[in-house]
């Protein structure tokens, strides 16, 4: 009895942070069922989890931009000019990818400076300054693209961000249908996360910080576990890691770190909480505005290599409403439309959501138009349990 009151009070404090785990839970279960369990095949889950990747990399920047209060609507066609960059430098200029790699990169983040600056020094409201850029960057796919149409990418390194896999650990025998190394990844994976979840808890319990019940406390150590577990054993059952989500890894890794353990990471959760209280404490504004447009726009960058990576193309289309799903994912994720609130991993966890319901609806046949109705009716209601939640805060 103490144990659901204490689950129940949890959950009730943390709704935000909780609700859009149980909603990809839910989510994942009802196609699991519906789809006679091709859904949760290794396949499947391989795929799923590619498809994600350039969403993935994209939410994480715009969690950034709508914690501080402003919107990006130009990263989706910038991701598709900059992999169509990427094309034409690897077919036509003959550059190596070690080279072209670090190339789109900094064009991205040299557009995402471009951004800031119409945002923080001419004032224009990040909506109208980003929506020019839509404009801008469509038509420059337009331009590069059309003497040649679909750009074809031979490049087989280049090419294996968006579809190869991790190599396995070569004289291993046992279990010959199964990734041995995305096995072990998996496991010091999760060792590192019960090493991480217990001494955060000594060290809150040393300065007398409030931490979980110990039986929610190991609840939650084991439900993550089997979670873990359970991803590590089905992508090792088919080829293992990607390189895709090796990236997105890496990606989020770094920006969790910077977000929860460093002062900048501070200082943008409290632009977002109040600019103006923000700048009369010494913070200032208009270079995390530079910091935040900046990254965006590298990540934008990342963003359209894994696209053309995974299609081995660039096309006159891509990059077409990459900005909505991510701005979807971060919203889903539990970022707050007021600004100050919003994690990078719940950002993930939100483009794993709006890609679960594309995958899904695709395995049931679905039709496309019914798809877009469920996924606005998902980001509805997201916004919407977000206010509520805020209000009842209040």
């Amino acid at each position: 009895m103490l144990f659901l009151q204490n689950a129940g009070k949890l959950l009730q404090k943390n709704i935000r942070e909780y609700g859009m785990y149980i909603a990809l839970f839910v989510i994942m279960v009802i196609f699991t069922i519906t789809t006679d369990g091709i859904f949760i095949s290794s396949r499947n889950i391989s795929n799923l989890m590619n498809q994600t990747g350039y969403i993935a990399v994209l939410a994480v920047g715009m969690t950034l931009v709508i914690i501080i209060r402003h919107i990006d609507l130009s990263v989706g066609f910038l991701a598709g000019f900059l992999g169509a960059i990427a094309a034409i430098a690897l077919a036509f200029w003959g550059m190596p990818v070690y080279a072209v790699i670090p190339l789109v990169l900094a064009l991205g983040a040299f557009a995402g400076v471009l951004t800031a600056f119409l945002v923080a020094q001419m004032k224009i409201p990040s909506f109208v300054a980003t929506l020019a850029g839509w404009l801008i960057y469509r038509g420059a796919i337009l331009v590069v693209t059309e003497s040649t149409g679909t750009i074809i990418i031979s490049n087989d390194t280049f090419n294996a961000l968006g579809n190869g896999y991790i190599p396995d650990i070569p004289g291993l025998n046992f279990l010959p249908e199964v990734h041995k190394l995305t096995l072990i990844l998996g496991f010091a994976a999760l060792l590192l996360f019960i090493f991480n979840e217990i001494n955060d808890r000594r060290k809150k319990l040393a300065y007398d910080f409030e931490v979980l019940p110990m039986d929610i406390f190991v609840l939650k150590i084991a439900f993550t576990s089997i979670i873990v577990a359970g991803i590590t054993w089905v992508l090792a059952g088919y080829n293992g890691l990607s390189w895709t989500v090796v990236i997105v890894l890496i990606v989020v890794g770094i920006y969790d770190f910077i977000m929860s353990k460093t002062v900048l990471g501070r200082h943008i959760y409290a632009i977002g909480g109040n600019p103006e209280a923000a700048e009369l404490s010494g913070i200032s504004v208009k270079r995390l505005i530079y910091v935040v447009f900046g990254s965006m726009g590298m990540l934008s960058g990342l963003s359209g290599i894994l696209f053309a990576s995974r299609l081995q193309s660039a096309t006159t289309t891509a990059g077409t409403l990459f900005e909505l799903d991510a701005i979807a994912a971060a919203y889903v994720g539990g970022v707050s439309a007021a600004g100050g609130v919003g994690k990078v991993i719940g950002s993930i966890v939100g483009a794993l959501v709006m890609t679960s319901l594309t995958s899904g609806m695709n395995l049931m046949g679905i039709g496309i138009a019914y798809q877009y109705m469920v996924r606005g009716a998902v980001l509805a209601a997201a916004v919407i349990f977000d206010v509520a939640t805020r209000n009842r805060a209040q």
